[in-house]
């Protein structure tokens, strides 16, 4: 099946794509790292900051209520987007990195003792790696590792004897910001499951690329920022099983999360409150309405069905070219192709493509464990999404041997 979107019409919805960078066109190809704002974003941030701003569930008069009204509808329409059972389950917070720290700690503090253990992949980011690594020093429990193979697959046979009655936590990255790999994220939810362990999903790179649904996935927490989906950047989400947030303790005090303060004893305030301190960012989850009904409109399915498409035809012609090495080629693979190139540092690659209006992410992408499991301390990385086209794929492979004639 061929994909039916309208790619020009969808690209005049982005006015970045209009800016010159170095006198080019833009290429954007770092999707993975932020996506670009789409006019109906933009124009929602403009129009708080212009006429409706007040704080939230702070006052009784119409710009506080207003605002209240329109930020939990923001509350609710991600509950939908991921089918979750409850909008109370929805919690708001800085991001991704933010999300897992929330419940790294406050997971930690209520169900993690000396020698429990916790089970990553060799493929997560930095940001759900450290803070668990925290928490295991901290309660002396024990961090694991699924390893992966040459194609860039999770080893679910490895992960298969990892598991038994000691691992309380599973915390697994949904899609590989670095290698594309799509994880078997319900196969791997069903065999924690059947140890008694809890199961975190980074959705950070699939949110934006797929349709995931909460309930049928029966993930215990999902995290994932809102700027990954063309919303504003400072937002997060988490999303947790009502029973297991109950259990938890806050993660931070101030105001909102309260019930009753006094200097003997504070009392704490029920979902989704209990996990939002003090002031959010307003304007910002207002905005990601937006963002998530633009999406809805267009459609995950036929998303997914053209970001495939645009892999496709990048691989293949990025393999036409001499002395390149893509680093993940595993069967499952969302829109990211990371490689590196015989005699060229990824750093000087994405340089000179910068003077040709291609933006790329060259670096370790806060993956150095896979790094290493790979060879390599750094790649180049391309990452698209539905306003890319052909167009883009073959400026990428023209700047990458104009490169390449100029440094080798």
């Amino acid at each position: 099946m061929k994909s039916r979107l309208d790619i020009k019409k969808i690209q005049k919805d982005f006015p970045q794509l209009d800016v010159l960078v170095n006198n080019k066109r833009l290429v954007y190809l770092d999707n993975a790292a932020t996506t670009l704002k789409p006019n109906i974003v933009i124009e929602t941030l403009t129009h708080y900051y212009q006429h409706q701003v007040a704080n939230v569930h702070r006052g009784v008069h119409s710009l506080s209520e207003e605002g209240t009204r329109r930020f939990e509808e923001t509350r609710q329409t991600i509950q939908n987007f991921i089918h979750a059972k409850f909008s109370h389950e929805i919690i708001y917070t800085k991001g991704t990195t933010d999300s897992l720290n929330l419940l790294a700690s406050s997971f930690g503090e209520a169900f993690i003792t000396k020698g429990d253990e916790i089970i990553l992949s060799q493929m997560e980011h930095h940001s759900n790696i450290v803070p668990w690594q925290i928490l295991c020093e901290k309660k002396g429990a024990i961090l694991k590792v699924i390893p992966v193979d040459d194609q860039g697959n999770l080893k679910l046979d490895e992960f298969k004897k990892l598991l038994n009655t000691k691992t309380k936590m599973v915390s697994i990255v949904h899609t590989s910001n670095t290698l594309g790999t799509v994880n078997p994220v319900k196969e791997i939810i069903q065999l924690a499951h059947a140890v008694g362990a809890k199961v975190c999903l980074d959705a950070a790179q699939s949110i934006a690329h797929q349709t995931i649904d909460v309930i049928e996935l029966d993930c215990d927490f999902l995290v994932f920022s809102a700027h990954k989906i063309y919303g504003p950047n400072g937002l997060g989400i988490l999303y947790g099983k009502e029973e297991l947030l109950n259990a938890m303790p806050p993660y931070q005090g101030g105001g909102a999360m309260i019930s009753e303060v006094t200097f003997e004893k504070t009392t704490y305030n029920i979902l989704p409150n209990k996990f939002e301190a003090g002031t959010p960012v307003i304007a910002e989850v207002i905005a990601f309405k937006a963002a998530l009904d633009y999406v809805s409109q267009i459609g995950l399915e036929e998303i997914a069905l053209y970001e495939h498409e645009l892999l496709e035809y990048a691989t293949s012609e990025i393999k036409k070219l001499k002395g390149i090495r893509i680093i993940g080629e595993a069967k499952e693979k969302s829109g990211v192709l990371s490689f590196v190139i015989e005699g060229i540092h990824p750093h000087d690659l994405g340089t000179l493509l910068d003077k040709q209006g291609i933006a790329i992410r060259t670096g370790h992408h806060c993956t150095q464990p896979l790094m290493k499991r790979f060879g390599i301390k750094a790649a180049a990385r391309a990452s698209f999404t539905f306003y890319n086209d052909k167009r883009d794929v073959d400026a990428l492979i023209t700047g990458i041997e104009k490169a390449r004639e100029f440094l080798l």
